[in-house]
């Protein structure tokens, strides 16, 4: 098994232009079969899922791969395999309805990790439930958010945790298995957003301990879309607002209105495409397991390129320091602002973006209202854009 990054980046024609992309963590460039794949589905006969027209079984046949090819991605069963809008929307549809089994007196724990996508649902639901919000901190000087940060907010009430598989703004990564065998001994549900998680490491629901995963597939090269994991046998005890004559089958009683059918044909490619990244022999599910640990040395190796370099310069901090973390870096300046570096390093086709990010949380903890500078990796990242970036934030900070 191997990683050609030249084969892998030939298959971006966005990158012919010639920017160096630090931009994944808002959404990665799109390959060409994903983009292929989208494009054959919306020109194909299509209509609603059915079994007597061609149409109507092309449609169906895009549904069940798609959650097939979700299931091997994430480690979890295709029929648990929930389609949306975006990973936002599925949360709020997840805690609308858990919030009606809420009473008050019931604890709902969020962090101050986590990206607004899963704190606001969260909150939100439980005020309108009566119920009571705790909040799980982190270390600020560390960027550690411990399984002791969780304990220390459970309790007898606690009826659901909500916590990030990988910090978008800083990167840290907390130990979702342990934490989950805390929350689960607690009698609690746990809901992860694996959003920025699933684009760089291998992902097993089951083995972290998540009782809800979501994600987004443009953020692994996929379309515009949410994904959320669960056991069928859960969502069959959740039950979402809908309309009386859609279906109370699980998981269609989650999926309002039709799917976008080119979408999850879109999100299938991307599966496919990350399977093969590192070799094309064996089952998928083994083979993206594979690809996404090639992935991992990969991008932390040009990490660790990127954190020497920035040793060298004065006046920069790096406030990504968790142990465990992604190739995400969140960059502040002595005497210059975040914005600044943005420009500057757009003015040099060098793709960094500055703010918050939506984790909002997270940035005020850290003292950052206006957030940061962040570098992210990805797969299709090379050295010659690691060179890049440190040559343009040595003449930003000269």
């Amino acid at each position: 098994m191997t990683f050609d990054l030249a084969a892998v980046r030939s298959q971006f024609p966005a990158l012919a232009a010639g920017a160096a992309h630090f931009d994944g963590p808002g959404g990665s460039q799109t390959p060409v079969a994903v983009a292929r794949a989208v494009h054959d589905t919306l020109v194909s006969p299509i209509a609603n899922r059915g079994s007597v027209t061609r149409a109507e079984q092309n449609a169906e046949v895009v549904v069940q791969e798609a959650r097939s090819a979700m299931a091997d991605l994430l480690g979890a069963d295709p029929q648990g395999i929930v389609f949306g809008r975006s990973m936002t929307q599925l949360t709020f549809d997840i805690a609308r309805a858990l919030a009606k089994t809420w009473s008050a007196g019931d604890e709902i724990v969020v962090s101050r990790l986590d990206h607004d996508a899963n704190v606001r649902p969260w909150v939100i639901a439980a005020e309108n439930a009566g119920a009571t919000v705790r909040w799980i901190d982190f270390d600020p000087a560390s960027a550690e958010l411990t399984v002791q940060h969780v304990t220390d907010q459970l309790g007898d009430r606690t009826r659901l945790v909500a916590l990030t598989g990988a910090s978008n703004l800083i990167g840290t990564r907390p130990d979702l298995a342990a934490v989950a065998d805390q929350v689960h001994s607690a009698g609690a549900l746990f809901y992860v957003d694996g959003v920025h998680l699933t684009a760089h490491a291998g992902i097993d629901v089951s083995g972290l301990g998540a009782d809800f995963f979501a994600c987004s597939p443009y953020k692994f090269f996929g379309p515009h879309c949410g994904v959320l994991a669960a056991s069928p046998e859960l969502l069959d005890t959740v039950h979402p607002d809908k309309l009386l004559p859609s279906s109370d089958d699980v998981p269609e009683r989650f999926e309002l209105g039709t799917l976008p059918y080119e979408l999850l044909a879109g999100t299938t490619a991307a599966v496919d495409f990350i399977a093969d990244l590192a070799g094309t022999i064996g089952e998928r599910r083994q083979r993206i397991l594979a690809s996404m640990h090639a992935v991992d040395e990969h991008e932390d190796r040009l990490r660790q390129r990127i954190e020497r370099g920035l040793g060298d310069l004065d006046g920069v901090t790096l406030h990504s320091r968790a142990r465990r973390r992604t190739p995400t870096l969140l960059l502040t300046f002595e005497d210059r602002t975040a914005q600044d570096a943005y420009r500057f390093l757009g003015d040099l086709d060098i793709n960094a973006p500055a703010g918050t990010f939506y984790a909002y949380e997270p940035a005020r903890r850290l003292g950052l209202d206006s957030g940061g500078l962040r570098v992210g990796l990805a797969p299709y990242t090379s050295d010659s854009d690691v060179d890049r970036l440190l040559e343009g934030l040595t003449k930003f900070v000269e």
